[in-house]
């Protein structure tokens, strides 16, 4: 995902800021065997969430609920070759909202790993971890 922020000023007004994301359908790294547990496949059926979604979120760079500390480590990996992993939260937006983030990982949680010779992608619980 290219994310470029813009800015646009007005000469008769104060300059208002205003960000444009721009995003690519361009995959970010090769994803290699993709793969799932059946805990990973349970918990999809089970929320009526799509693995295919999921997996494209992934391989375009948007990470789920990681912290911004993991959002940096997986932009550092893309290019270096390092695993990356993207932590989402089976739920709707407004329930991930409500949810404070310490409790968050109570919530249906699916991981997607993609290891770092790019050879494998699985779809995973963390309790399959």
């Amino acid at each position: 995902m290219t994310t470029t922020a813009t800015f646009t000023t007005n000469a008769a007004a104060p300059a208002p800021t205003t960000s444009t994301i721009i995003y690519s359908n361009t995959a970010r790294f090769p994803l290699g065997q993709v793969a799932a547990t059946p805990g990973a496949l349970e918990l999809l059926q089970e929320t009526g969430f799509s693995a295919a979604a999921l997996i494209s979120r992934h391989v375009h760079g948007d990470w789920g609920d990681l912290c911004e500390g993991d959002r940096a480590e997986n932009e550092f990996a893309v290019n270096r070759r390092l695993r990356i992993l993207s932590c989402y939260r089976l739920v709707d937006a407004e329930r991930l909202a409500a949810t404070p983030r310490e409790k968050r990982s109570s919530l249906p949680t699916l991981w997607i790993i993609t290891e770092a010779d790019r050879s494998v992608t699985t779809l995973l619980r963390p309790s399959d971890y």
